[in-house]
């Protein structure tokens, strides 16, 4: 209000100026009314909205959470964000020894990290298999010169794929080129796999639906007794994708706010803004207050959906089947039906929810002549309760 008054009296006052001179007043207009405004409100900084709590460093103590953690889908390791490429690599190349069609597979589509380049290479080998399926008696479709413009551009640039084809039957070979001296290199289909086709098209289908293997977040669910630090989340570094420069540099926002206010803004630049505060954030560590006071906490990615928040409640209860509500900070119902992201509900980097059962639901219960169990959690979650510190 300070500014857009600022800038009233500035533009009835004096004509449009032309150059840095006539912006550098407005700034410092601008400046002069927040600081004023602050300064009766008690506080001696300029107000600013958004600020980012600086993260702690890991190792700190009181941490809400020690860090981010994922779990290899191969192995079943616990894994730290710097350990997942790694873990992943290690275990699709072990993998070969027992399986090396799949190993091939989950080569090509989770080490080559161009999703457009993988599907066109995976749609050429597709092409040249289907061909094969096709047209068994034409001895053209088994062989693949590897010197190829299309395999050079599509297939050879791709991690896995030489290793998917010798997998599947083809073997390296060096044939005479008709109207060519000199002979060069061909995949060459066995005999023994051109007489089962149909395992080069169980083989294709593999191929056209793998999907890239990735570490699954761990939601590091924990459950902790009632307490008065329910609202306090001190966050380690894990939780922002923010640099260390980066985060320095927000803190300086605050400053920043004057520059804004004495500019003014179009929609294109106030959307632009909102999308950069939604994408600060990573991860998000939320907890679920619940009836009995007792505290559900897990870790989510900042983009993922409502309904993964239910479900993640709804794993953790004892009556699984009764409907529930989840509120936000100020009483805003969280939807389940809704497939907002987290971080667009404003539940980033950290958030404390509210858990109640639908009054319809128990009113109809004791209607019935029978009581809701008292037991919220399951037994294997109340064995393990923590204290929060």
């Amino acid at each position: 209000m300070a500014a857009a008054a600022a800038l009233a009296r500035l533009e009835q006052k004096q004509p449009r100026a032309r150059g840095p001179t006539s912006q550098d007043s407005i700034r410092n207009q601008v400046r002069k009314e927040l600081q004023a405004e602050a300064t009766v409100s008690g506080s001696p900084e300029v107000p600013s909205t958004n600020m980012v709590t600086e993260p702690k460093e890991e190792g700190s103590t009181h941490l809400a959470v020690p860090g981010v953690y994922f779990t290899c889908p191969l192995t079943g390791a616990t894994l730290r964000k710097d350990q997942r490429d790694a873990c992943i690599k290690e275990a699709i190349l072990s993998h070969f020894s027992t399986d090396p069609v799949a190993a091939s597979i989950m080569k090509i589509h989770t080490f080559n990290k161009d999703r457009d380049r993988v599907k066109l290479g995976v749609d050429t080998i597709a092409k040249y298999l289907d061909n094969i399926h096709l047209h068994p008696e034409e001895e053209k479709y088994r062989k693949i010169k590897l010197q190829n413009k299309v395999f050079q551009e599509r297939i050879n640039c791709l991690e896995g794929t030489h290793e998917f084809f010798e997998a599947i039957g083809f073997q390296k070979m060096m044939l005479p080129v008709p109207d060519q001296e000199g002979a060069e290199e061909f995949y060459v289909l066995s005999e023994a796999i051109l007489a089962q086709p149909q395992s080069l098209e169980r083989h294709k289908e593999q191929l056209l639906s793998a999907e890239p293997v990735r570490a699954k977040l761990d939601r590091q669910r924990r459950v902790f007794r009632p307490s008065p630090l329910a609202s306090q989340f001190d966050l380690p570094v894990d939780f922002f994708s923010l640099t260390a420069e980066e985060i320095k540099r927000e803190q300086r926002l605050r400053s920043d706010a004057v520059e804004r206010l004495s500019v003014l803004r179009t929609k294109a630049m106030r959307e632009k803004e909102e999308q950069r505060e939604l994408r600060k954030y990573t991860y998000t560590l939320l907890r679920v207050r619940l009836p009995n006071g007792c505290l559900l906490q897990g870790t989510f990615y900042a983009r993922e959906r409502l309904p993964a928040l239910y479900a993640f409640v709804r794993e953790a209860l004892e009556n699984d089947w009764l409907p529930f509500e989840l509120l936000a900070s100020g009483g805003q119902k969280l939807s389940e039906d809704e497939n907002l992201a987290l971080n667009e509900c404003g539940l980033v980097p950290s958030a404390l929810l509210t858990f109640s059962w639908d009054i319809a639901v128990l009113e109809d219960i004791k209607a019935a002549g029978a009581e809701p169990d008292s037991s919220i959690l399951k037994p294997e979650l109340l064995s393990a309760i923590e204290i929060l510190s």
